[in-house]
């Protein structure tokens, strides 16, 4: 429902206020959890989220040969594994690499042998990164689809405790909410853009709604106080509009059951069109 909350909330209208041509390409079919057992515990409904990464992953490949810049709406994170590796199958078939800014409270670095709760859009990050199940690291080819050198983690606060020595591990660079604090968002935006651009053909991002602070954005499934402020989101966004070198957009984690008048909806509408280039002035 989340993809139809931001529909709601105006984004089609929104995007095209800012001069962009919008084609809608509608929902990939996804059957209901609650109809279907969820299989390894470990890892629940692995070859369901598999099945509807590839369907992305494809989707995405398309819209890039179609010479279409690539909306992608969520939903649940683990869609990241699709929609990441369609860029990258795109770029590396023209002899190009990608960059990755994560904008997320939490890593999704999880391993079925290291997630306390086998769901499965706790591990996607780790997945693009060649780490978890081949169902995931296998899409659209084994290889890695990102190199963690161009991968960028920015304001996350929650980690499991095994997901730490993951990251720790896989040699991304990471600005968690202290740094934010410290350093200031435009200082750690700089740093972003520069780490995920170096040799790359540019970035994609991908936006977990979980990382606003809750008052900001109440319809999120895992909720964690201290996150970004209102001004601080739309700046990341700014900037990355800036830059020039985004290749794609992801938004995703929007629960309509648990928001508040669409509050995150509206929110996430206004993001995206930060980064697609609204300006103050």
């Amino acid at each position: 429902m989340g993809p139809s909350a931001l529909r709601a909330a105006g984004l089609g209208a929104a995007l095209q206020g800012l001069g962009h041509a919008v084609e809608d390409g509608g929902n990939i079919s996804v059957k209901n959890p609650e109809e279907q057992h969820f299989g390894d515990k470990r890892a629940k409904y692995l070859s369901e989220i598999a099945g509807i990464c590839h369907d992305v992953a494809e989707r995405i490949t398309r819209t890039l040969e179609e010479d279409f810049f690539p909306v992608s709406l969520g939903g649940d994170h683990s869609m990241a594994v699709g929609t990441v590796a369609g860029i990258s199958k795109f770029h590396q078939q023209r002899g190009q690499s990608v960059g990755l800014i994560w904008i997320d409270a939490h890593a999704d670095m999880n391993t079925p042998e290291t997630s306390p709760s086998g769901n499965v859009h706790g591990m996607p990050f780790a997945a693009l990164l060649g780490f978890g199940p081949q169902a995931l690291t296998g899409i659209l080819g084994d290889a890695a689809k990102i190199s963690s050198q161009r991968a960028v983690l920015i304001g996350v606060r929650d980690m499991d405790s095994r997901e730490k020595k993951t990251v720790k591990r896989s040699g991304i660079h990471v600005f968690t909410m202290r740094d934010i604090d410290e350093q200031g968002m435009r200082a750690v935006m700089e740093k972003s853009l520069s780490l995920a651009s170096d040799g790359a053909a540019g970035f994609i991002v991908s936006l977990d709604m979980d990382v606003m602070d809750p008052i900001e954005a109440p319809g999120v499934g895992t909720p964690v106080q201290g996150g970004l402020t209102f001004r601080e989101a739309h700046l990341a966004m700014e900037m990355i509009a800036d830059s020039g070198r985004m290749l794609s957009l992801e938004l995703v984690e929007i629960n309509p059951i648990i928001d508040i008048m669409n509050k995150t909806a509206i929110l996430g509408v206004g993001l995206i069109s930060s980064a697609l280039g609204k300006k103050i002035l």
